[in-house]
């Protein structure tokens, strides 16, 4: 047996980058991530290769960005003036979008990653008031202070959590969610859900690389994004990455018939399933 490729839950983010790096390659790219390929590294591309089951499925986190991009750009228009990514990992759009200068994006995570990220873009100047937190997450009052704190210095926040929830159990979801809910400023949430049925094929054909002790994918709510609805948000606008992959022309051939079929997000099941929802307040 060969030895698991991730060794570490920040090892997910190099992963996600070879993605982006490869989209960002293509003559017809959807949108240009400049850094992607170097903060993606030798880790990243070792972790990739060891998962052909998502290589043939690259189209589908192509679509998650696109989806998230897109959301991100409706919402700054409408008026967020402050975007906080939890566990931000190695994303870049601080650098890559085009966004207004008075915009203050905040970045979350644990400090090893935000290191590693600052030593691969340093000097480079992004396009935003940019800051940076290290932070474990799973500190709860680490994490509501600094819900706290922010929600006082903004006037409408907008919440990212790209490639994070499905790492949550169902309790930490909702304790996540409610924390969110509690800051009046906290407008919109832009998260990706799985369905069940999904999950189980992730676990089948990526399970084995994630070491002994690394937290691996959890969270497939029965109910998709309603499971939110008792915790204070609902789905405002849900893009499955089906249909998305289809409307940006990366979808594979052997896919297309599956889009005949009906999609009902908050009963998806053992139907495999993936979306990512904009979140508002329910109240």
């Amino acid at each position: 047996m060969t030895k698991p490729t991730i060794q570490h839950i920040s090892d997910t983010a190099r992963w996600a980058a070879v993605f982006r790096a490869c989209e960002s390659e293509r003559p017809d790219a959807l949108f240009k991530d400049p850094f992607a390929r170097k903060l993606a590294g030798a880790r990243g591309e070792d972790i990739a290769a060891a998962n052909p089951f998502h290589n043939e499925n690259s189209w589908s986190w192509v679509a998650r960005t696109c989806a998230f991009d897109e959301f991100i750009s409706s919402e700054i228009r409408s008026g967020a003036d402050t975007v906080l990514n939890l566990a931000a990992g190695l994303d870049a759009r601080p650098y890559r979008m085009d966004l207004p200068q008075q915009l203050t994006w905040v970045e979350v995570d644990l400090p090893g990653i935000l290191d590693y990220k600052e030593e691969v873009i340093d000097g480079e100047t992004p396009r935003c008031k940019l800051e940076r937190i290290r932070l474990d997450l799973g500190d709860l009052a680490a994490r509501r202070e600094l819900f706290r704190d922010l929600n006082a210095r903004s006037k409408r926040v907008l919440i990212l959590t790209e490639g994070l929830i499905i790492y949550l159990t169902a309790e930490e979801a909702g304790s996540l969610a409610e924390d969110l809910i509690r800051q009046e400023s906290f407008h919109r949430w832009i998260l990706d859900l799985t369905s069940p049925g999904l999950l189980k094929m992730l676990l089948d054909n990526t399970g084995s690389q994630f070491a002994g002790g690394v937290e691996t994918f959890k969270f497939a709510p029965e109910n998709g994004p309603d499971f939110f609805l008792p915790h204070g948000w609902r789905a405002l606008d849900i893009r499955s990455m089906l249909k998305t992959g289809a409307a940006i022309k990366r979808l594979p051939g052997n896919l297309e018939p599956f889009l005949e079929f009906p999609e009902d997000p908050v009963a998806m099941g053992e139907r495999p399933w993936s979306g990512v929802c904009l979140m508002g307040r329910s109240s």
